[in-house]
């Protein structure tokens, strides 16, 4: 049995940019065939055991040549198997998705193509200049700048005497030539021009100026591919359209510790503002399973008067395994639930559960603090949480009425971008760290080695709450900020108000 082939538009370089449709292809995708211009953050999205194929296709420096890129994507669909080939703008945009199309129906193969956001309208959006405009332009016109032949040329009288905005793709090799022929055939050397470079990333980056002095400028800023050049007046439009680049955090690059599987919040709060969300994951969470405590203190859950939770991770893993022994939420209306603060409270509030304690200081102590007033030696205290998590509360409490702590996950040490961490440091190109526990700092620590320390001395680095910043602190390091109030919320808050204040 044949499989299928989706040629799917990524889009310019946003990964929000996707579309419905191309989420489909990818997340039943099989065997997913990618190329540079797609965003890897795509990948996240497949399902488990899909099969990943870069092919490259930088300019003049292919993995993978055309032709083979062809037959691979008959081959893998001849095995049955759902594929997707997932491709930088728009497959029909100089993206060879005609030539991929032609090749599955010469090999009847079955396939489908989905649109995608080209560069040459994304990409100007993101640098604030509108491809049309009735005041400017009437038209555009997307030029590539690299033929099919390398002794072909492109009709330049026409080029020049069109009147809309013209945008050329793949052409920043060429650009003195470009705009020496613009110039040549009719253009005024006058005439605006833009180069923008990774259009839509967080590190695009945007040279204005006009067909007489675009090449020198573009060539001091140190400008690489990829890279659109357009030419027209609506580029002056860009100081007043110029929205993605003032952003607060545009810029800016901000490693992000958490685990894989917490890190999204964080991330996504990041990139609202514009900054460039690095993962590096310093640790992983991993499920204690089998678990005979955490059974039978849901068994006997009614005889708890308090249930705290002090992670997020904790409520997830507590009422994944309620529901697994069939219970639901309403065996809890005997017990008063306290969350160590709003990311866990909110977290509660995803199963139906509204805490009914939050101290004003999200820690342990402010847990105890809240507590140590109202609770009798005739209650009884649950806590399901990290194995090796801080004694201080179980400690305290103890001392007053009948605790069982369960140890329901343990954190473990991920170097999985262990070689990605040590290259940004040595690059030099990390604004703000961002740790959130004190075993982030112990494995971050660990992975970028004593011998970088003195590095990451230069580097602002953002705490969550007084524990993690002791952590860092004891690695003889300095915390720059921490969040007044010890959320997710509170660590964006502190690099904002750093940017802000200059």
């Amino acid at each position: 049995m044949k499989g299928k082939v989706y040629l799917v538009g990524a889009g310019p370089g946003d990964y929000k940019l996707i579309t419905l449709k191309g989420l489909e292809a990818i997340r039943k995708a099989d065997v997913i065939v990618y190329d540079r211009l797609a965003n890897d953050r795509l990948l996240k999205e497949a399902k488990k055991g899909c099969e990943f194929i870069y092919v490259g296709k930088a300019s003049s420096n292919h993995t993978m040549p055309q032709k083979d890129i062809n037959r691979l994507l008959v081959n893998k669909a001849k095995e049955g198997k759902i594929v997707t080939r997932l491709k930088g703008g728009d497959p029909y945009v100089f993206g060879r998705g005609g030539e991929e199309g032609e090749f599955l129906y010469k090999e009847e193969i079955d396939f489908e193509v989905i649109p995608g956001i080209t560069s040459a309208i994304g990409g100007l959006c993101y640098a604030g200049i509108p491809v049309t405009h009735r005041d400017y332009a009437s038209s555009f016109h997307v030029i590539t700048g690299h033929l099919k032949d390398d002794d072909e040329e492109i009709d330049w009288k026409t080029v020049a005497n069109l009147r809309g905005t013209l945008i050329f793709l793949m052409g920043l090799s060429r650009l003195k030539s470009i705009v020496q022929n613009l110039i040549k055939h009719g253009k005024q050397g006058s005439t605006p021009a833009a180069v923008i470079n990774r259009a839509t990333w967080k590190s695009q980056r945007v040279v204005t100026g006009t067909l007489e002095d675009i090449y020198d400028k573009v060539h001091r800023e140190g400008i690489e591919s990829p890279a659109i050049i357009v030419v027209g007046d609506v580029v002056n439009l860009r100081d007043k359209l110029n929205y993605f680049e003032k952003k607060l955090l545009f810029g800016k690059n901000i490693v992000v510790t958490r685990s894989r599987v917490q890190s999204s919040t964080l991330v996504e709060k990041i990139e609202e503002f514009g900054g460039n969300a690095i993962e590096i994951p310093t640790i992983e969470i991993r499920k204690i399973e089998p678990n005979d405590m955490l059974e039978d203190a849901i068994n006997h859950i009614k005889e708890y008067s308090y249930i705290i939770f002090t992670s997020a991770n904790g409520v997830n893993i507590f009422f994944e395994k309620l529901f697994d022994m069939g219970y639901d939420s309403r065996i809890l209306h005997n017990s008063r639930i306290v969350a160590v603060g709003k990311g866990t409270a909110k977290e509660l509030n995803r199963y139906g559960i509204k805490a009914d304690i939050v101290p004003k200081k999200f820690v342990g102590e402010g847990i105890f603090e809240e507590l140590k007033d109202i609770i009798n030696k005739r209650d009884r205290i649950l806590i399901p949480r990290s194995k090796g998590a801080r004694s201080f509360l179980v400690d305290e409490l103890s001392k007053i009425c009948s605790v069982t702590e369960v140890k329901t996950y343990e954190t473990l040490k991920d170097e999985s971008e262990k070689d990605r961490l040590l290259d940004l440091i040595n690059d030099g190109n990390i604004d703000y760290i961002t740790f959130t526990s004190s075993s982030t700092v112990e494995n971050f620590i660990s992975m970028a080695g004593a011998q970088n320390i003195g590095t990451l001395r230069n580097i602002k680095i953002i705490s969550i709450g007084p524990i993690t910043s002791e952590a860092i602190r004891k690695h003889s390091l300095n915390v720059y900020r921490e969040a007044r109030e010890h959320t997710i919320d509170g660590i964006v808050q502190c690099i904002i108000e750093d940017v802000q204040e200059g």
